[in-house]
């Protein structure tokens, strides 16, 4: 399970903690730097500034500051912080509440970058060229003063001209060059060819009373956007500092996907008549794929397709570059508040560029490092595994308020035993089991990824549009079960229906079906 409680010598080196002084730091109180966060994030990592960069040797380019909460300062090789936070690895986010890798003393108040209080802070100081690389960086400890806690709403609303009175203040001096900074960091990454998937992510809305009130998407915002462009480029600025340094670190690592999944993706969209190339290898081919399918009812399966097909990040000291992203040198240095990977690399820049306390006392050793990146990434599983748990619990509890409405979803998963299906509206996953579809025997058909009726040929797969209603709830383990109502199939349906005419049901699929039931 998760660590709930911190013990009490945590605790109590938490509160002997106060706040820095100036001596031995640069003094950046008079840089406007901003934080922009969820209008629920309590703590404060990173703070950002830009503004042209008045060097004529970078015309057109701009000077990006990063400033990330100086954890390091607080919490010592070694310590009780320490001990704990690496045992914990990161923290977790529920719907309703947060278990945090440090104490709240720290990651809510001393380490947090709090508008208009003094915090340490260490800061990756970029010079971006007009074309998006990074020209210069240079890496100093100091002390901030944040000019604004700012949400990724409030930012958004301003850049559609709709500012409130703070954000109106900050737009010319502040915000309107981070937005400049970001549209050049963004047409760099468009060039380069990431991996971009656009997948729904939903918000639980509560009552007073602390019950789920409605389940609400959260709309992709270029405010949000803006964010994780300056973040990665002060991970890549920090990641190819220490690597230059030869420096031992944990970097954050994507593979390669797996070829066989791949070849099953490829399979997929070719019966499904989506343009790709079996020798598709680069992530922006997938980003240009899915591109072409917005607004195409098979979008989202399509994507979760794709999703499945990736490995999976992890940390690693063994550099072997980042897939999703299309980077050759890529580490986790900005949330040290929450993960104990980044302050691992806090540490490590300490000690290469001579910032003072509280860095590596020396490398760190090889196998050291992949232990602990091992520990890190199963951390890092487990937080995603509860948080996605309590998502669905959740769901689960709001939806038991409305047992007597039918909902629009759409078919997300086959398999021999049923269909998943996920709501459109909240986002809720349920099962239709295979004996409610119908009078018929119901085959996997595995080449189309639909179920099919024996005698009637009826199908039901990936895609499908559906209404349903709900036939049962679990809210120990947020699972629901559901009964098709009504049924529009999508393209890969209609394609197994036009098999089965010819040919009949899938044999193969049926003796499969067979043998599992033995």
């Amino acid at each position: 399970g998760l660590p709930r409680v911190f013990p009490a010598a945590v605790l109590e080196r938490a509160a002997q903690a106060r706040p820095v002084s100036r001596r031995g730091r640069t003094d950046l109180t008079d840089l406007p730097l901003v934080t922009i966060d969820g209008a629920d994030a309590r703590d404060f990592d990173d703070a950002v500034w830009a503004a042209p960069d008045e060097d004529p040797a970078n015309r057109g380019g701009y000077r990006l500051v990063v400033a990330i909460a100086d954890v390091a300062h607080y919490v010592r090789p070694g310590d009780a912080l320490d001990v704990e936070a690496r045992e914990r690895g990161n923290s977790v986010y529920f719907p309703d509440r947060a278990i945090p890798m440090l104490p709240e003393a720290l990651s809510n108040e001393l380490c947090s970058l709090k508008p208009d209080e003094e915090r340490a802070c260490l800061v990756a100081d970029m010079r971006i060229d007009r074309q998006g690389r990074i020209r210069d960086r240079r890496f100093l400890r100091g002390v901030m003063r944040s000019r604004a806690r700012l949400t990724y709403e409030q930012v958004q609303a301003a850049r559609d001209g709709n500012p409130d009175p703070m954000t109106e203040s900050l737009w010319e001096p502040v915000l309107e060059p981070l937005f400049a900074v970001y549209g050049i960091l963004r047409r760099a990454r468009e060039r380069r060819g990431s991996l971009d998937i656009e997948l729904p992510e939903r918000k639980v809305v509560f009552d007073d009373e602390g019950f789920p009130a409605d389940v609400r998407p959260r709309p992709p915002l270029e405010s949000h956007r803006l964010i994780e462009e300056c973040m990665i480029a002060a991970n890549v600025a920090v990641a190819t500092a220490l690597s230059e340094a030869r420096a031992p670190i944990l970097y954050r690592v994507h593979d390669r996907p797996d070829p066989v999944k791949l070849e099953a993706l490829a399979d997929y969209l070719e019966r499904l008549g989506i343009p790709w190339s079996r020798t598709a290898k680069k992530p922006g081919d997938f980003t240009r794929m899915l591109e072409g399918l917005k607004g195409d009812p098979l979008y989202e399966t399509v994507a979760g397709f794709v999703l499945r097909a990736q490995a999976q990040a992890v940390y690693q000291p063994q550099n072997i570059g980042h897939f999703g992203l299309n980077l050759r040198c890529y580490t986790h240095f900005t949330s040290p508040i929450r993960r104990y990977s980044d302050l691992t690399v806090h540490r490590a820049l300490i000690r290469v560029f001579g910032l003072g306390a509280g860095g590596e006392r020396k490398p760190a050793e090889m196998a050291e490092l992949e232990e602990l990146g091992r520990r890190l990434s199963a951390a890092e599983r487990r937080a995603m595994e509860a948080e996605r748990d309590a998502l669905q619990r959740f769901v689960a509890l709001y939806m038991q308020r409305h047992a007597d409405a039918r909902f629009a979803g759409r078919i997300t998963g086959v398999q021999y035993f049923g269909l998943f299906v996920t709501l459109e509206a909240s986002g809720a996953d349920g099962l239709v089991p295979v004996s409610t579809l119908g009078d018929d025997i119901y085959v996997y058909d595995e080449r189309h990824h639909a179920l099919v009726g024996r005698r009637t040929g009826e199908s039901f797969g990936l895609g499908d549009r559906v209404e349903v209603s709900l036939v049962e709830i679990d809210l120990a383990r947020g699972m629901m079960q559901f009964r098709i109502e009504a049924h529009e199939p999508a393209r890969a349906t209609r394609l197994a229906r036009t098999a089965w005419q010819k040919s009949g049901p899938p044999r193969h699929a049926f003796r499969r079906r067979q043998a599992r039931r033995r």
